[in-house]
């Protein structure tokens, strides 16, 4: 049996011109919104909480993230990532202890999974997030070098490092930047070393993440 098209129905002007308008006219762009509860949330101004056991970020509105900023809440499958960011001028980290960890880039964060306890190393690269497979026992000698590692926040927090111009600057940042600054990497690299692009993009990040740092007080504590 042969096949054949099916006719296509005709369409009148009018009906022609409003199809081609449909397709000419800008298609507004869906708003985001909490993940939990479904409000709408603000468009570059919104928390996000750690799904602990699909580890994975979710955007939430303000009355979500601070429900699950309690800790225990929700059965502790969501946990709010904090705000703070801190610094730490004056930690022992050095070029030997950079080598040790073998990252290919000058950027690596570190992140400690609750459930099970687990410390993990990633950095990004075109592919985005890579994780480091170094052992753990050289990672916590590494560690050991900040006191911002006793004040890690499981799940929701990162120590990041940035080894450059001859200098390493250490950070406690809220997990959620980390993997943003992933993305934007991912999107921006280009050649062996990510390029003009990149490198000014990073700069721009690690800019930011030393105005909002403050150094440790006698309140903080993971």
């Amino acid at each position: 049996m042969s096949g054949r098209q099916a006719a296509s129905p005709r369409l009148g002007p009018a009906a022609a011109h409003r199809g081609l308008r449909r397709f000419r006219a800008p298609v507004p762009p869906t708003p985001e919104r909490c993940e939990l509860c479904g409000v709408v949330l603000a468009e570059h101004n919104h928390r996000h909480l750690v799904n602990t056991e699909r580890r994975a970020l979710a955007c939430a509105c303000t009355a979500c993230a601070l429900l699950f900023d309690r800790p225990g809440a929700g059965g502790g499958q969501f946990q709010t990532v904090p705000d703070r960011y801190l610094v730490d001028p004056g930690h022992t980290l050095d070029d030997a202890s950079w080598n040790l960890l073998q990252i290919p880039v000058g950027v690596v964060f570190f992140l400690r999974h609750s459930d099970p306890d687990r410390l993990v190393a990633l950095y990004p690269s075109p592919a985005g997030a890579t994780e480091s497979e170094l052992d753990a026992s050289t990672w916590q000698s590494v560690l050991a070098a900040s006191r911002l590692t006793g004040l890690l926040r499981p799940d929701v927090e990162a120590l990041l490092l940035r080894r450059s111009e001859g200098r390493i600057d250490c950070y406690l940042v809220p997990v959620d930047i980390c993997y943003e600054l992933v993305g934007r990497m991912r999107l921006l690299w280009q050649g062996f070393d990510g390029g003009a692009e990149a490198r000014t993009a990073l700069g721009d990040f690690f800019a930011k993440v030393a105005r909002r740092a403050r150094e440790p007080k006698g309140d903080d504590r993971t």
